[in-house]
């Protein structure tokens, strides 16, 4: 049975900002490109071995894939599928606003212009059904954002609605889903 490794992006300056990012394209920090460099080597390092990297057209999730990409030699493409959620007019206000809190909970909710959950899963769900028909001869790394990180969670794990808006992993953090 196949895997897939999951890599959220390194740091923007709107994750310093304590803003929400979603479809607007933020670029890395200094300290978000050293941080893929180290993922790149943390990979190398745990013998990691993937046939491909597939990355979100957001130019933070673009250029941690190349970092990783230039340090273990996996060839790295582009997968539109893997953008992140578009929270519509929450993007840049306060990741831990009320407002925006309140407005998580509701999964049909496309956010006034953005992207419902629902949406979101829909399209995430179809692109880990593709990968795991080809888990048993490719093994894939996904570099992508943290709204996605969720989906792909629930994917292979059961959460509540509650875990599932907690649910976040740390800039350039490497995990591993078996199917």
């Amino acid at each position: 049975m196949g895997h897939v490794y999951f890599v959220r992006h390194g740091q923007t300056v709107w994750n310093v900002e304590n803003k929400i990012c979603g479809a607007t394209d933020i670029p890395l920090t200094e300290l978000g490109h050293q941080q893929a460099i180290e993922t790149g080597k943390k990979i190398v390092e745990e013998g990691i071995q993937a046939d491909e990297i597939l990355y979100s057209p957001l130019s933070r999730a673009a250029e941690t894939a190349r970092h990783i990409s230039e340090i273990t030699g996996i060839p790295a493409r582009m997968e539109p599928r893997l953008i992140e959620q578009n929270f519509g007019k929450w993007e840049s206000t306060a990741r831990d606003g009320l407002e925006f809190k309140k407005a998580k909970e509701d999964f049909c909710c496309r956010y006034d212009g953005g992207e419902s959950m629902l949406h979101l899963a829909q399209r995430i769900y179809n692109l880990l059904d593709d990968v795991k028909a080809e888990s048993d001869e490719k093994t894939y790394i996904l570099v992508a954002h943290n709204g996605i990180a969720r989906v792909v969670q629930s994917y292979f794990y059961e959460m509540t609605n509650e875990e599932y808006a907690a649910f976040g992993v740390k800039n350039c953090a490497v995990l591993r889903y078996d199917f």
